[in-house]
């Protein structure tokens, strides 16, 4: 799993992506905002149906963003949004046993849901941070109770973030759903990355657990020098580049 925020991209991932997140991470990667608490339901579907129309034989996965699932007819009306809008074949929510209510409700809707546990990125403020999950026992506990929980309401696949690899392996063998992580740890199902991340295209912080497979950032940038250089000298067009 990857996450695409529009069709150029997930053009390029298809080939290789079992499934295309469209993350409310794109309020970072995208707005450049701290967080992802501000993202819209009208961005969402936007980048959603940007990322459909560029990968039309991928498995789509949209983030159900910050507000939109406060209480069953909330979460119902946005996520029959997300369907009636978009061609997207799934929805992911956040939280644990506290919102098994919520997938079920959606799943009894006919919604497919993906839960999400461990770090959430949408309670950041309540929390006061970016904090790891699973220094515990008793945080090892809850998550496998959260898991457990989200599966048995419906959802057909979990999304652990920021937890302790050792813990995250016991989360994946305490459900028959796939468990995909990030930041957990190889002891899950799958993986799943920002793909301005692991690119090397975000640089203002990159977290621990992210792999760069390029230096996008500074590939991008020595490009657009060479080009700029190119116009000033006027090297570029020439007699290969007119019409």
């Amino acid at each position: 799993m990857i996450t695409a925020y529009d069709a150029l991209f997930a053009r390029l991932f298809e080939q290789s992506a079992d499934i295309l997140l469209v993350g409310d991470s794109l309020n970072m990667s995208f707005a450049g905002k701290n967080d992802t608490l501000s993202t819209s339901m009208d961005q969402m579907i936007y980048h959603t149906n940007a990322v459909c129309k560029g990968a039309p034989n991928t498995f789509v996965i949209c983030d159900m963003p910050f507000g939109s699932y406060r209480d069953e007819a909330t979460a119902l009306t946005n996520s029959l949004r997300v369907y009636q809008e978009t061609p997207a074949d799934c929805v992911k929510i956040e939280g644990g046993a506290s919102k098994a209510h919520l997938v079920k409700h959606l799943v009894d809707n006919g919604i497919a849901v993906c839960g999400h546990i461990g770090l959430l990125p949408q309670s950041v403020r309540a929390e006061g941070g970016y904090k790891v999950k699973g220094k515990t026992e008793h945080e090892a506990l809850a998550l496998i109770s959260d898991a457990q929980a989200i599966q048995n309401a419906g959802a057909f696949i979990l999304v652990i973030e920021g937890v302790k690899a050792d813990v995250a392996s016991r989360v994946a063998q305490s459900v028959s759903i796939p468990v995909i992580g990030i930041g957990a740890g190889n002891g899950v199902d799958g993986q799943v990355l920002v793909f301005s991340d692991m690119l090397g295209l975000y640089e203002p912080f990159v977290p621990k657990f992210v792999k760069q497979y390029m230096n996008g950032a500074k590939m991008v940038k020595e490009s657009v020098k060479c080009y700029a250089k190119e116009v000033q000298s006027k090297t570029f067009p020439d007699e290969n580049y007119v019409y």
